[in-house]
């Protein structure tokens, strides 16, 4: 009986042995430096975002995450955004939407995608497929096609410039119509302005051809 017994613990101290050699460890992989993930991510925004004490503007979208992580580092709105802008008396002077948004904060650069629009406070009405906002030289710009609408004329082109209030602006290889008396003077010269006019310099690289509006 005795021997019988150290035979079947033998026999379970083999099979112990075995299962042992034939187990497989489960782990994870090793944690690296975690370049996607978000700092912080909010749903349904309506913020407002200040400068130096002074409000600039109001955000309001569904989604936004900030980035620090990424090179550069951004503030991601891919769910759309509505922004107003706002001057040093917290007047509004524009309302921009568009599609999808990156906020490069390190840099002061907004990128701006997918049906960008902008209707400023003296009725500049603007729309692109993307613009991009430099804070640091208080401009807007875009390499795409774009249309422009004030109460005196209308232009599109494949390059546009203004300065972020939508006061002074260029538009290249651009066409479209224009009142008579906006051709009264010599067009050889560009056209100066004072703040709150808009002003478009004539001496384009592709001259825009006029056509009388009805």
């Amino acid at each position: 009986m005795k021997a019988l017994t150290k035979i079947f613990f033998l026999f379970f101290l083999c099979l112990l042995v075995i299962s042992c050699k034939e187990a497989v460890e489960h782990t994870a992989g090793a944690i690296r430096e975690r370049d996607s993930v978000a700092v912080m991510v909010s749903l349904g925004v309506n913020t407002l975002i200040s400068d130096s004490g002074i409000t600039k503007y109001r955000i309001v979208t569904e989604r936004w995450e900030v980035n620090q992580n990424k090179k550069p580092s951004r503030w991601v709105f891919d769910k759309g955004l509505f922004l107003e802008q706002f001057d040093e008396k917290f007047h509004v002077q524009a309302f921009i939407q568009c599609d999808t948004a990156y906020y490069y904060d390190q840099q002061r650069l907004w990128e701006l995608r997918s049906r960008v629009r902008i209707l400023t406070k003296n009725g500049l009405r603007f729309w692109s497929e993307q613009l991009f906002w430099d804070e640091n030289k208080h401009e807007l710009y875009s390499n795409t096609f774009s249309r422009l609408v004030t109460p005196e004329r209308t232009l599109q082109g494949s390059y546009f410039r203004s300065d972020e209030h939508m006061t002074h602006y260029l538009v290249t290889n651009s066409r479209g119509s224009f009142e008579s008396a906006d051709f009264s003077r010599d067009t050889n010269s560009s056209t100066t302005s004072t703040e709150g006019q808009d002003s478009m310099p004539i001496h384009l690289r592709d001259r825009a051809l006029p056509s009388r509006t009805q």
